[in-house]
């Protein structure tokens, strides 16, 4: 059986308004992006996970859509979309887009129409109330900045009801209508050749509170249903699923060949975190252990950072406590009480030592892998900017004027660019980064060229060593009579195993990847402090 595209992805995230602006008004733009594709497929992306680019009143980043078949006035049209989605194949890039159906923006046509009377066709779309009923406090997804989930709308004489941001009312996924309106979005898009979708807020999409009997089945059953009708039209495209779950509820996700093909990998990445806040890998190892395997029609998306907060809701108290205070510990850093309003590269104080390994980390671990953009350069955050902005500002390309990004003037650009500081981006910047050799960007390209000549990652059974010091992750994966070997260091001290406690002597060893201190000699494998090694190994003949 050929192995499914996306069990080896690697995913770039991005946003359109952020990347670059190519007609000098300040915003991101199609016709920008299309110019850095070029770019990006130097640097290996195999996949571009766009994020919300439809027309919307932008109360939440795009995720309040107003219209699901059209391109969003200020980043282009549909015929700049489609020459994107030509160059991008072109280039062997695949294109997941977000699909929102939880919400929509109260300026959506659904909603003016279901508002205006109960006979409305679209009224069912949504949920409504003649009074705000009881809720628990964990609906509210922003804290602080909503304190209910039933606003009471005027025209419709009801509350309607909202778990994001009260300009964003809840879909009523159990409407048959409605269903089948999503499915007309998703064919429209794949007609232009899409390659899949992330399902944006995947585990709300299938709760309703009171629901039963045929109607709890309906919901069950959606994603089935999504599932079989994307296959119908395109065999090869992907649905990858946000949903911030234990163990227990992944189920629900990934079943078989019925459902999700992918999943983020939210519970691995808290455990990295928490692991690395420990000096203690034994966190991650046991969070692995307690996964369910996937199979060939199955993948993991995992990633560091991604355009939210990193969440820490499957840690205990205590837990996000400890990584809070590692890598949050002003409460500017923190947001919702749950998460962490930083890049990657400030949460680690920039630390080359750390940065190399929680990337190796990411790519040695089975599953895809998931890069946000900028990442790969190591850009850094603005603070002073309101919630989740603080991770969102414009590319660095240069240190000419506005990073490259824009030619318009400062007061136009979407979001303020860095100007000061570490992360100025004077001082980080794509152009700066290509002509050093030894900077973050071109690291993250010989990490993502090693990783692609090392499928049994992403298709190999995989194994964890338990017999290790509390700091070392050691783990294995193997694929049609080939076996990697990766050892990672979390604690900053220099450390000594034994090789033959990994792999049988009378096996021959490659080193594929290294820190550039860690080595193999003399039947030990010599770890330095933060340090990761990758080892091919092959029987002798």
């Amino acid at each position: 059986m050929m192995t499914r595209w996306f069990k080896n992805a690697i995913v770039y995230s991005l946003d359109v308004e952020t990347y670059l602006d190519s007609n000098g008004d300040g915003v991101g733009d199609f016709q920008g992006l299309i110019s850095k594709l070029d770019y990006l497929s130097g640097l290996g992306i195999t996949c571009i996970w766009l994020l919300p680019f439809f027309p919307s009143p932008n109360r939440d980043n795009g995720y309040d859509v107003k219209d699901y078949y059209s391109v969003d006035s200020r980043l282009g049209d549909l015929g700049d979309f489609v020459q994107f989605m030509s160059k991008c194949h072109d280039l062997g890039i695949r294109v997941i887009i977000d699909l929102v159906i939880n919400h929509t923006s109260i300026e959506h046509p659904w909603f003016l129409d279901a508002r205006k009377s109960k006979d409305s066709p679209y009224r069912s779309f949504y949920i409504w109330s003649d009074r705000p009923l009881p809720f628990k406090k964990k609906e509210i997804v922003f804290p602080g900045e909503e304190d209910q989930v039933w606003t009471y709308d005027d025209a419709a004489q009801q509350y309607y009801f909202h778990r994001f941001y009260a300009e964003q009312p809840d879909l009523n996924i159990a409407c048959e209508q409605l269903r089948k309106e999503i499915l007309r979005i998703v064919e429209f898009w794949l007609y232009l050749r899409v390659d899949g979708f992330r399902i944006d807020a995947a585990e709300r999409v299938i709760e309703l509170d009171g629901a039963s009997g045929n109607q709890r089945k309906m919901l069950d059953d959606f994603f089935e249903t999504l599932r079989s009708f994307v296959a119908s039209k395109n065999p090869d495209a992907v649905l990858l699923a946000e949903a911030n779950v234990a163990p227990k509820d992944i189920g629900l996700y990934l079943r078989r060949n019925q459902r999700m093909h992918m999943l983020f990998n939210f519970y691995i990445n808290q455990h990295i975190f928490l692991s690395l806040a420990k000096g203690d890998a034994k966190s991650l190892r046991a969070a692995f252990e307690k996964l369910p395997l996937c199979d060939d029609q199955q993948q993991w998306l995992n990633f560091l950072r991604h355009h939210d907060e990193l969440t820490l809701t499957l840690l205990s108290d205590e837990q996000r406590a400890l990584v809070f205070s590692q890598y949050a510990p002003q409460k500017t850093m923190r947001i919702y009480n749950r998460g962490i309003r930083r890049r990657l590269a400030p949460m680690v104080a920039n630390d080359p030592r750390l940065l190399h390994l929680c990337y190796s980390i990411l790519f040695a671990l089975p599953g895809a892998v998931l890069l946000r953009y900028g990442d790969e350069i190591g850009m850094g955050d603005n603070l002073n900017l309101d919630g989740r902005v603080s991770v969102r500002t414009p590319m660095q390309w240069s240190s000419s004027h506005n990073a490259g990004f824009s030619t318009a003037n400062a007061r136009k650009i979407v979001h303020p660019i860095i100007k000061e500081g570490e992360y100025s981006f004077t001082r980080i910047n794509v152009l700066a980064q290509q002509r050093d050799p030894n900077a973050l960007l071109n690291f993250i390209e010989r990490m993502i060229t090693t990783r692609k000549q090392t499928p049994e990652i992403g298709i190999g059974k995989y194994s964890f060593s338990k017999n290790t010091p509390s700091g070392i992750l050691a783990h294995t994966c193997e694929h049609d009579n080939v076996k990697m070997f990766f050892c990672h260091n979390f604690k900053d001290e220099v450390t000594t195993l034994a090789l033959s406690d990994f792999i049988p002597e009378h096996s021959a060893v490659f080193e594929i990847l290294c820190d550039g201190e860690s080595a193999v000699h003399d039947g030990l494998i010599i770890l330095d402090g933060f340090g990761f090694i990758w080892l091919r190994v092959e029987n002798k003949i």
